[in-house]
């Protein structure tokens, strides 16, 4: 993934004060929800017309994932979602939040579902909690992917019951057929840069 500028040749220097933003998720956790809060927010002011996020993750923690959803919902921005070598768990989820028509994958790529994992201790009612948890957040998860495919409800949650509750492996092909990405390419973007020229 590189940016490609495009500068008149009779301009013979310019300083990009604010350079376009590309935001690299390889992990979920509060570190890297944070940072990518703080990119979000950063390319809102740089002039850029859309915000690119690169996807190459295992996965990481639910909640981390929910504070970048959260942060791509409340975008003014449209993102567009990149998978490069793999989005797993969370990083698939995350995939579906590109803009419809802005979710590009690697032909190469593999994606991979799952029903959310849940890693409690302690006493039987509190592990009885994190179950139920557990399953409040598959139906939230499998629910906004689907809606972000353009597919019932309960789309994806069937097709992980139907597979036993296992890992659920694709490529990107597969993925494209079920929605989950739009294109089987990793984009080209290119930044114009116009500068004013005012005489006094």
């Amino acid at each position: 993934m590189k940016w490609t500028s495009t500068i008149s040749p009779l301009i013979k220097e310019v300083e990009l004060r604010k350079s376009p933003v590309m935001i690299r998720v390889n992990k979920f956790d509060e570190k890297a929800a944070k940072e990518f809060q703080d990119q979000m927010a950063l390319a809102h002011n740089t002039g850029q017309k859309v915000i690119p996020v690169i996807i190459d993750s295992y996965g990481g923690q639910v909640y981390s994932l929910m504070a970048m959803i959260s942060a791509i919902k409340h975008s003014e921005l449209p993102v567009a979602t990149i998978v490069e070598g793999k989005a797993m768990s969370c990083g698939a989820v995350l995939t579906t939040f590109g803009e419809d028509g802005m979710r590009f994958a690697d032909p190469d790529a593999t994606i991979m579902i799952h029903d959310v994992s849940s890693g409690g201790w302690g006493k039987i009612e509190e592990l009885k909690a994190d179950v139920k948890e557990a399953d409040r957040l598959d139906e939230k998860i499998y629910t906004m992917m689907a809606r972000n495919c353009g597919k019932k409800d309960d789309y994806f949650k069937k097709k992980v019951f139907s597979k036993k509750h296992a890992d659920w492996f694709m490529d990107a092909t597969e993925a494209k057929k079920h929605g989950i990405v739009n294109h089987l390419r990793v984009p080209k973007f290119n930044i114009a840069v116009n500068v004013d020229i005012d005489f006094e």
